[in-house]
């Protein structure tokens, strides 16, 4: 009944898990935790999660409805736990935290791999794209000359840090509170697909993003928490390759820009999975000014943004396949359905 969407839920953890121990090995290196000491450690961490889960749901939803009555609080939890937490949500939460958590762990390992790999960089031809297209001027000069250099700066740097807790949050939103359970599983499967899918970009087109390859075009930039923290990716960098810092990883590379790629994924799921205007606007807008901040602080090049957008769109697209969507001629679900013969719909 769920061969195809745990097949290609799991096989994508699997898949990654056996490319980062493969590289591992290759190396001599070991596979490090990318969050360092939060929470603990792994098998710490991921009960914590599963648990956090289960309590943001439950807690809210008694504190309101029982109104501050120790008796009716429980009454109402228990209720919750019988309507909505049965063993098929149960499964989605587990499946899809384990099989993300993997993922995006390999994913952080194979990146920071990627210098060890591989030492060519391709950041003069795309930087040559970049001001081809711009007819012999550098996007960001342009962008720069546009919005301006200060108070922009600081408005675009906040919505490119929103991408940080953007992608727990809603990932907790899917799995746990999607009625239609289909829904649950497309979100976190066209997650896993699209940062695996970006993990393999990276090894197919390494670059360091114009931001780290042509300082001096982003010199006059206000100092934002965006350039804080691109100073800071360029320290670890540097730590992790001279060998200064262990049970870190470095961060740095450039084509395909999943930041792109995964605020693209989460508007279209949002577009087609959910029901409110207001929702899917923000979204939209928020996936928009992404695209600009990447060029505007020099995270990315063109081509970054346009392969993150292809990356989004075989994710949605074989996620809705593997969880039973309905799509058109066109390729985007128009339709997407209520119910599916291979996942489980809640009942709520």
């Amino acid at each position: 009944m769920y061969r195809r969407a745990y097949a290609l839920l799991v096989g994508t953890a699997l898949a990654m898990g056996l490319w980062a121990i493969i590289t591992a090995l290759i190396l001599d290196k070991r596979l490090v935790d990318p969050e360092g000491s939060f929470l603990g450690p792994s098998w710490l961490r991921l009960p914590l999660l599963l648990t956090g889960a289960l309590l943001l749901d439950l807690l809210p939803r008694s504190l309101w409805f029982g109104k501050g009555h120790p008796v009716a609080m429980v009454q109402v939890a228990r209720e919750r736990l019988r309507s909505h937490w049965n063993r098929e949500r149960l499964t989605l939460v587990v499946l899809g935290i384990v099989s993300f958590y993997v993922t995006y762990v390999c994913y952080r390992n194979l990146k920071s791999f990627l210098p060890f790999m591989i030492e060519t960089k391709y950041d003069r031809e795309l930087h040559l794209l970049d001001r081809a297209l711009f007819f012999g001027n550098d996007p960001a000069i342009v962008l720069h000359g546009l919005l301006g250099t200060d108070v922009v700066a600081y408005l675009l740097s906040y919505i490119y840090l929103w991408f940080l807790p953007l992608v727990p949050l809603a990932l907790t939103a899917w799995l746990v509170w999607s009625r239609n359970m289909s829904y649950g599983y497309w979100f976190v499967t066209s997650q896993c697909i699209a940062w695996s899918l970006g993990t393999l970009s990276y090894y197919a087109l390494p670059t360091l993003g114009p931001g780290l390859e042509y300082v001096s075009l982003y010199a006059d930039l206000a100092q934002t928490p965006t350039n804080d923290l691109m100073d800071s990716l360029v320290s670890s960098r540097q730590g992790v390759i001279l060998g200064g810092l262990t049970g870190q990883v470095q961060s740095v590379a450039g084509f395909a820009s999943l930041h792109t790629a995964i605020t693209l994924l989460v508007a279209l799921l949002v577009q087609y999975t959910l029901r409110s205007k207001v929702l899917k606007i923000v979204f939209w807008v928020n996936f928009a000014i992404t695209v600009v901040a990447t060029l505007y602080f020099g995270w990315h090049y063109v081509a970054d943004d346009l392969a993150g957008i292809m990356i989004a769109l075989v994710a949605f697209y074989v996620g809705g396949l593997a969880t039973g969507q309905k799509f058109d001629h066109g390729g985007l679900a128009s339709h997407p359905t209520t119910t599916t013969s291979r996942i489980p719909v809640s009942k709520d």
